[in-house]
């Protein structure tokens, strides 16, 4: 793994955070799935495209990315080794030959220079603790007119996911971070950051899609507490508040509860660009 700016990311992903997402790729795949269509077709990936793919986590993305790539290659890189081995053990599964993965902090690695035609990423690039220095790496790496399209989240506030952590507040504390999961939830910022980084034609598009978060409500709850976001703030507050809250969290799950699963309508901001054409 390459030195990396991101230490405290990196220690996060390859211990037990990394290690929750990895145990549990289907479930977090059937939370975030959705935006894969919307990724691929934003950037455009053809069948002679290099594609790369930022935070790739279980690698589910860059298989997809690859398989339209039928004639070139796709590449995931993440912070989190449980998650890359993972990813590499489901593409040999689904004999997905043109793909590979690679331990290594997208904000530092030396990546050839126009090595790829396409970056994507799918939730992977709010963490950056120099983004404007991480988007200018990945932009090295792309060719002149490069495409670059990712997801990130947009403010909690007044969405489904804003609403289960409403119901738990008193339980635990998430405000805004500049390196955090909302860190690019201003489109305003993400504008700038991409323009200091050297990108151009930035767009920055609200999109919505049905997230699986459990079979009902007991699974969605036990699976949610284990996720990063609120584990670790439960885990805070001491075994009284954690059981208040999580008997907060499955009354509020209740609400979205459905014949076949519990669903929460999930929303980002789909943000696109490109480098500079060559002159």
């Amino acid at each position: 793994m390459a030195a990396t700016d991101n230490a405290a990311p990196a220690l996060a992903w390859s211990g037990d955070e990394g290690q929750h997402w990895a145990a549990n790729a289907d479930r977090y795949d059937a939370v975030n799935s959705g935006f894969n269509q919307i990724l691929l077709d934003a950037g455009g990936v053809g069948e002679r495209d290099r594609v790369l793919d930022i935070g790739c986590g279980n690698g589910q993305l860059t298989r997809l990315a690859a398989r339209r790539a039928v004639l070139a290659h796709a590449v995931g890189v993440d912070l989190a080794a449980p998650m890359l081995a993972n990813a590499s053990a489901r593409a040999a599964s689904e004999n997905v030959a043109n793909v590979s993965f690679r331990q290594a902090d997208a904000q530092v690695y030396p990546f050839a220079q126009a090595s790829f035609d396409v970056a994507l990423s799918r939730f992977g690039v709010m963490f950056f603790a120099d983004p404007v220095a991480a988007f200018a790496n990945i932009r090295r790496a792309l060719t002149p007119a490069g495409r670059l399209g990712f997801v990130c989240r947009t403010e909690f506030a007044g969405t489904d996911l804003g609403t289960v952590f409403d119901a738990i507040a008193p339980y635990r504390q998430m405000g805004p971070s500049i390196t955090g999961p909302t860190s690019l939830a201003d489109p305003a910022r993400t504008r700038a950051v991409l323009s200091g980084a050297g990108f151009e034609s930035v767009t920055c598009t609200h999109v919505e899609v049905d997230q699986i978060w459990g079979s009902d409500v007991s699974d969605a709850a036990e699976f949610m507490s284990g996720w990063g976001p609120l584990k670790r703030h439960i885990d805070q507050v001491g075994p009284d508040g954690a059981a208040r809250a999580r008997r907060a969290l499955l009354a509020v799950l209740q609400t979205f509860a459905q014949p076949d699963a519990v669903r929460l309508r999930g929303t980002a901001w789909l943000v696109t660009a490109r480098s500079p054409a060559a002159t």
